[in-house]
């Protein structure tokens, strides 16, 4: 098994029995996972592998968010503590945590009723306004404008264009990929120019947020979401944001068209359970919708590093920004009418 974890190194720091089978799980971007089943059950065993998010005392933290989430009915996987009490254990320099083992499936929004859309809207709402009580306050008028960072300058994503463009001709042989990364380069180039003076100003309300809350991170069983998964992004960001995003995922059609029924009701239920204004909704909308003009990290994982997990979602993605800047006025309707 490829990067096998030391399991026997782990599990004696649990008192989760000896090791009956263990192997991947579908590979996330970020980390590793694996389904652990020993003599006393069955586990999800989680490698936090990505250097970004591997810090033991930051997933720690992740750890009491989630156990406190669970006090207050969310649903979530809080993790089990080792021997010593705590949740992290780090074995060769690298950190490993046990979960219970939920059975779920992932659902994306086609697979969902207008009555579940609503029920997911309502299900972040609730985990924004619970995370309220749950996380500490931003502490300091710095603290808040740093999560709300700046919106990405043209100028910049001009660079990359170009920057990319040259990899582009550069790689041999040329396939599909190379013709539709260029395609859509030279497209988003042209709609960039045609919208510069858009750029949207400094994000909303800040609070904490999950940070990654997509179809692979919600797990359900039947027509109920069973729990909430991989926190490694828990922080501090603008809160309507993270809903315009979630939307953006779940509710993205092969075409690259958001399904805009669903998102409507999704946006409703949300605005509703969050306390979240239409206004806070419309802006966040604007700034995702810029985020999502000048992003190309698909493209960069793809030719700069050569990591071409995300390419399956690259077609939808990249001719959502299309699709979003014609229909701009009935997506933002959509969030906040």
């Amino acid at each position: 098994m490829p990067h096998a974890p030391p399991l026997g190194a782990l599990l004696r720091q649990y008192a989760a029995g000896s090791a009956v089978a263990c192997e991947p799980v579908d590979q996330g971007l970020l980390n590793r996972g694996y389904r652990l089943c020993t003599t006393r059950g069955r586990y999800f065993l989680k490698h936090h592998f990505d250097p970004e998010t591997a810090d033991p005392a930051a997933i720690a933290r992740q750890h009491r968010a989630t156990e406190r989430l669970a006090g207050l009915g969310v649903p979530v996987a809080p993790p089990l503590p080792g021997r010593d009490g705590r949740t992290v254990a780090v074995i060769g320099g690298h950190a490993y945590a046990l979960h219970p083992w939920i059975d779920g499936r992932h659902r994306h929004g086609g697979q969902l009723t207008t009555g579940q859309c609503e029920r997911l809207g309502s299900l972040l709402g609730v985990v924004h306004a619970s995370l309220e009580r749950v996380m500490p306050a931003p502490a300091r008028a710095g603290e808040r404008a740093s999560a709300a960072a700046d919106s990405a300058d043209p100028a910049d994503t001009f660079t990359l264009i170009d920057e990319l463009l040259g990899r582009v001709r550069r790689h041999r042989p040329a396939d599909t990929f190379d013709e539709l990364a260029r395609h859509r380069l030279l497209e988003r180039r042209a709609l960039l120019e045609q919208h510069a003076d858009r750029r949207p100003a400094r994000g909303g309300s800040v609070g904490w947020v999950h940070g990654d809350f997509h179809p692979f991170n919600l797990l359900y069983k039947g027509d109920a979401p069973a729990a909430i998964v991989d926190w490694d992004r828990l922080g501090l960001r603008p809160r309507a944001e993270e809903a315009v995003r979630a939307a953006a995922i779940f509710f993205v059609r092969p075409v690259g068209a958001l399904d805009l029924p669903k998102v409507r009701a999704y946006a409703r239920a949300y605005r509703r359970t969050a306390g979240a204004t239409p206004s806070q909704l419309a802006a966040a909308v604007h700034r995702v919708w810029w985020e999502r003009l000048n992003d190309f990290w698909m493209l960069r994982w793809h030719y700069e590093r050569g990591d071409t997990r995300a390419d399956p979602q690259f077609p939808a993605a990249s001719a959502l920004a299309v699709w979003w800047t014609r229909e701009y006025d009935a997506v933002r309707e959509a969030f906040a009418g």
